[in-house]
């Protein structure tokens, strides 16, 4: 009798659990997939204001590409501090603060007037969001198990399609708000999208918890089964991981996979940047309403990419194998677009959007196997900073390989190089894969 009373709690605990960690997704995702949303606006919504802010404050070409890098700059080398503070503080109180910084520094870009001005709100706007994402990213080890990082970490990154998809519009109705209080459209846009940062802040304070343990919204006792259930994975992972800071910085694999990923940011931003220009070259018409619409269509794949494969990459396993081939799919279609006919090219478009998007929350499995506790707060730090280079090189190397080609009308130089960079990314992920299956067998 006892022995089926023990079978029947036993079956019952993987039901349990599941119920326990889909209240937590259900908490958790939207919550945070809103801040990064937020975030990807408030350091994205200049480039939606460039022409009119230019030219009611005098800044100059040069100096909007110089704030454009030293938010990224800035941003990339306290990535890892901040990880190490968050570990420390608690990400309640940690993002909260990040939230309500980012969102006065972004309303504050309506009050600069000049080019100094400018730079300085651009750097502050790197310092005040460079913890956001690594620190997100560091989350989903703390409430989730390995098993489901990948399909949460998918939906988080699905903020960046959703912001690139909705950031056009919603800008550009703000932008309609030009004339209100005698104030340019630009200023509303800057102010009302950074209190929104704001609000969500404030709101974060008394929605997010720090951990199962501490988590109102689970009983003690789902709370316990939950960390338990993330403890023993890591005490049980079948690659021996590094704990300390120390490790993480002296691990071959991490700087390796901080290349990998700076290779996907350099994909990522080098399509980005210059999506609209090359749609507006495909089609044959200026930028306006119907390139912006069918710039949409790749992000439109991303977003559907990005909940379908890293839900697929959890089911089948072999995480490198996944990002690899993704990232291979995405080089040959990067620089197929050069040189397809324009159909061809936007489809090829739509794969290499999906994959740099994609493969990220699938490139963190990596890390997260590979470390653990202060280790893995500075491994995903020093991931990101190195990642976060990506979006300051990325433009430079489209140009610098046009120029080299003698290709700056058409582009193809640019792109085959964008390719190149990310196949390069494709083999490192490999290498890196193969150490680990050697790792787990030794």
């Amino acid at each position: 009798m006892a022995d089926r009373i023990t079978t029947e709690k036993t079956a019952d605990k993987p039901r349990e659990l599941a119920g326990i960690v889909a209240r937590t997704s259900a908490r958790l995702v939207p919550f945070l997939l809103l801040m990064y949303v937020l975030a990807f606006f408030d350091r994205t919504n200049i480039s939606y204001a460039q022409q009119s802010y230019m030219a009611d404050t005098g800044l100059t070409a040069q100096g909007y590409a110089l704030g454009s890098g030293l938010f990224f700059v800035i941003y990339s080398f306290l990535g890892t501090p901040c990880n190490l503070a968050m570990r420390k503080v608690g990400a309640r109180k940690w993002l909260t603060i990040l939230a309500i910084l980012w969102g006065l520094v972004g309303a504050g870009m309506a009050f600069t007037h000049n080019e100094t001005q400018f730079l300085i709100v651009r750097v502050l706007l790197g310092i005040a969001e460079a913890g956001f994402f690594p620190g997100a990213i560091y989350l989903t080890t703390i409430w989730f198990p390995k098993d489901k990082q990948d399909e949460i970490r998918g939906l988080f990154y699905m903020g960046a399609p959703i912001a690139m998809v909705i950031g056009s519009p919603v800008s550009g109705l703000l932008l309609q708000m030009h004339g209100i209080a005698g104030l340019p459209g630009w200023w509303w846009m800057f102010f009302l999208e950074g209190i929104a940062a704001v609000a969500v802040g404030i709101a974060a304070w008394f929605y997010l918890d720090d951990n199962p343990r501490s988590a109102r919204f689970l009983s003690r006792e789902e709370g316990e089964i939950l960390a338990t259930v993330i403890e023993d994975e890591e005490k049980n992972a079948p690659v021996k991981t590094e704990s300390s800071v120390q490790g993480a910085f002296k691990s071959w694999r991490v700087w390796v996979l901080s290349i990998v990923y700076f290779l996907i940011q350099v994909g990522v931003y080098g399509i980005t940047f210059f999506l609209p220009s090359q749609v507006s070259g495909l089609v044959g018409q200026k930028v306006g309403l119907t390139v912006s619409l069918i710039s949409t269509i790749p992000w439109v794949c991303a977003l559907i990419g990005t909940w379908l494969l890293p839900k697929w990459s959890s089911k089948v396993g072999h995480h490198h194998i996944f990002v690899a081939v993704i990232l291979l799919i995405t080089g040959v279609s990067i620089a197929a677009s050069a040189f397809a006919s324009p159909l061809i090219a936007i489809i090829c478009l739509c794969f290499a959007a999906t994959g740099v998007i994609a493969s990220q929350p699938i490139f963190w499995r990596m890390p997260t196997e590979l470390l653990t506790g202060a280790a893995l707060a500075g491994g995903i730090g020093i991931v990101t900073m190195l990642g976060g280079f990506g979006g300051f090189f990325a433009p430079n190397i489209r140009v610098w390989f046009d120029m080299l080609f003698g290709t700056q009308e058409t582009g193809e130089g640019g792109l085959v190089a964008l390719g190149i960079f990310v196949l390069v990314g494709a083999l490192l992920s490999w290498i890196v894969g193969i150490s680990e299956g050697r790792g787990k067998k030794n």
